[in-house]
């Protein structure tokens, strides 16, 4: 008998992903930059053509003419904080992010509870939901930083 095994979904695809189909990859391209599929290209339109459809992606950079990440030290240090804690929600990306944060981060789930509350976030959604927006208020909060409005 033959497992049915859902189709993988296209680099293409990962990088623009909304919010419920997020992934580490997601996260870190759109925190960058503005992703969306421009065109979906057919197999048939290559020779020989491959196994699969291709897509064209635009990709616009949220901070023009920035050589490095953060240009300040005090905003290159938060953004490593961010990494930290988004690549410690997937690492379980189907379990609840409460749960996920209090193991791989070693924080009180008290502190944990506070700091979804007061982003917003249930405590029983995954990683994979959270947009990037929500992680990087989950990390103003949790390094006791005002949440920008």
């Amino acid at each position: 008998s033959r497992t049915y095994l859902p189709p993988t979904p296209r680099p293409a695809e990962r990088l623009a992903a909304p919010p419920g189909k997020m992934s580490y990859l997601s996260v870190f391209v759109q925190y960058h930059a503005e992703v969306r599929i421009a065109r979906r290209v057919p197999a048939a339109a290559f020779e020989p053509a491959p196994a699969v459809d291709s897509a064209v992606i635009v990709v616009e950079p949220r901070r023009p003419g920035s050589t490095s990440p953060a240009d300040d030290p005090a905003e290159a240090a938060a953004e490593d904080a961010l990494w930290g804690l988004v690549q410690s929600g997937f690492r379980e990306r189907r379990k609840m992010v409460h749960n996920v944060l209090v193991r791989q981060l070693g924080l009180p789930a008290a502190q944990v509870d506070a700091a979804l509350l007061a982003v917003g976030i249930e405590r029983d959604r995954r990683p994979q939901t959270l947009s990037v927006a929500e992680w990087i208020a989950l990390r103003a909060v949790l390094d006791g930083r005002p949440l920008d409005d």
